[in-house]
């Protein structure tokens, strides 16, 4: 699962620490874990990759292509989260985080199929004019 976490206008961003996609920029999230609802895993990972503190508000959608990670067929929900405590630092799997500005995003170099879930997300959400460059 992914999390899609905005803040004045912005995007907060990983740069994946390890492969595949490393030093591409990426939502955070990761994997659930045996007995955790995906909701829970999406708290737990974006704490533990941003710093952040989050409530999640709503899902941008499911993605499945069998070809969106290259370790195999992985799906992914990616929630909408808004922050409600901590600071940003990178940990655990991220070597960086940033937010970036809406009109920044679209000029970025995504990890996996995270520049459809951005556009997804952008439209969604009725903020900026998001095209990704894929």
């Amino acid at each position: 699962m992914d999390t899609l976490i905005t803040q004045s206008n912005s995007v907060v961003l990983i740069r994946r620490k390890n492969p595949p996609f490393k030093g591409s920029w990426a939502l955070p999230g990761g994997f659930v874990e045996y007995g955790e609802t995906v909701e829970l895993a999406a708290i737990r990972e974006t704490k533990e990759e941003t710093g952040l503190d989050i409530e999640l508000d709503g899902i941008v959608g499911v993605y499945s292509d069998p070809h969106r990670d290259p370790r195999g067929h992985i799906i992914s929900i990616c929630f909408l989260g808004y922050k409600i405590g901590g600071k940003l630092i990178a940990d655990t799997d991220a070597a960086d985080v940033k937010c970036f500005g809406v009109d920044e995003v679209s000029r970025i170099e995504m990890a996996f199929d995270h520049h459809i879930i951005l556009e997804d997300a952008f439209k969604l959400l009725n903020i900026g004019d998001y095209t990704s460059n894929k």
